[in-house]
């Protein structure tokens, strides 16, 4: 009863300020720019208040959902799926954890009898976290070990940025519990994503929790993985392909090359405050001979690419911004630095978007301007 004790306590922190009414944008639609694969024209990513969330959270909500028996014929209309799910604008998303607490007490009393029945006895042992890289979207980027994890959880806890491919993948006896941010709204904040993994994997269960990307890349897995550790929970994590180093080998950009980039640089674009003003700005992140790959860095690109500039970056360097890079969603802007940004708001790109700055930029069969002079920055270095 402990566990259930502390998910009850747990519950009595989350309030409604949680939950500000936060609409998912309309305008998904891809849009002309360079290059996109026009296959699917849906998100690939998991919102966080789209219908295929809730169908597959769905064993959270069974008190609330009424499912008809013709729904899960091919002949289903979108519309007639939006009919069994929670009101989007009211209090089912306010109120979205607390719907869910019933059916997570339940499934944590459920999760220890099957560990007493396979065991047999109520001394056993805790479960394990896997902390698994989904990588930027594309499922055949996934390692073999993060498939065997997947299919063999109990329950996952995945974020927004987990592409629906990737979950498809998911064991059919496994329960999927959305845990995902994103800006100005936050499903669960991290220390109630703590308890959670803490609370099933100490009732015996396998407990994945699914990340973009690698886990340890702007992830907040490392804050997981010692939290959980000094509980005294195993923890095993299971790299992913990151989002620069997949998206720079889609594109054929090398984030580094003999003569051109000597080191690459990960960055942050959020504003611990929230504002538009970067937290690198840093004089060596300007340097030439270095590739700068910027996550999350829609709303700070502005003043970063200034900042930049100012500190001895040419204005003309090569860059790109990619959209939901890897998927068939992908789009993606090319552009000199001094342009990048307001090429990117004239086509609207969304999140996520990854933005690469550098010289190896232009080693892409996809920058716009001649073969020739991409040729000739090679030769001068």
């Amino acid at each position: 009863m402990a566990l259930v004790n502390r998910l009850q306590s747990l519950s009595s922190s989350f309030s409604s300020t949680h939950f500000r009414s936060h609409r998912t944008p309309s305008n998904l639609q891809p849009i002309c720019s360079l290059h996109y694969n026009s296959s699917s024209s849906s998100s690939p990513f998991t919102e966080k208040h789209s219908v295929q969330r809730y169908q597959r959270d769905q064993w959270v909500y069974n008190h609330q959902l009424q499912l008809h028996d013709d729904q899960t014929t091919s002949s289903s209309s979108a519309s007639s799926c939006c009919s069994v799910i929670p009101d989007f604008d009211s209090s089912a998303r306010e109120n979205d954890i607390a719907l869910q607490l019933p059916e997570l007490k339940k499934l944590l009393l459920v999760l220890k009898e099957k560990r007493k029945s396979e065991r047999g006895r109520d001394d056993f042992g805790p479960g394990n976290v896997f902390l698994v890289g989904t990588g930027p979207g594309d499922p055949d980027l996934l390692t073999l070990k993060a498939v065997k994890a997947i299919q063999n959880a109990d329950l996952l806890l995945y974020d927004r940025l987990v592409s629906n491919d990737v979950l498809d993948l998911v064991g059919a006896n496994a329960k999927l519990l959305y845990v995902g941010k994103t800006a100005g709204y936050h499903s669960r904040t991290q220390e109630e994503i703590h308890e959670l993994l803490l609370s099933f994997a100490e009732a015996g269960a396998n407990v994945v929790r699914l990340k973009g990307g690698d886990p340890l890349v702007f992830g907040r897995g490392g804050e997981e993985m010692d939290f959980l550790q000094q509980q005294g929970i195993q923890v095993k994590v299971i790299p992913g392909i990151t989002a620069a180093s997949g998206i720079a080998a889609e594109l054929g950009i090398p984030l580094t090359h003999r003569g051109v980039a000597t080191s690459v640089r990960f960055l942050t674009g959020h504003s611990r405050k929230g504002g538009t003003d970067p937290l690198f700005v840093a004089e060596n992140a300007a340097d030439p001979d270095t590739t700068l790959v910027v996550y999350m860095g829609l709303s700070t690109l502005p003043s970063l690419a200034v900042k930049l500039m100012q500190h001895g970056l040419p204005s003309t360097t090569p860059a790109v911004a990619v959209e939901r890079g890897t998927t068939p969603q992908q789009r993606m802007v090319f552009a000199e630095l001094k342009d990048l940004a307001d090429e990117i708001s004239s086509v609207a790109l969304v999140s996520p978007t990854l933005i690469i700055i550098g010289r190896v930029v232009a080693l892409s069969s996809y920058w716009p301007h001649s073969v020739e002079e991409t040729s000739s920055l090679v030769e001068a270095k």
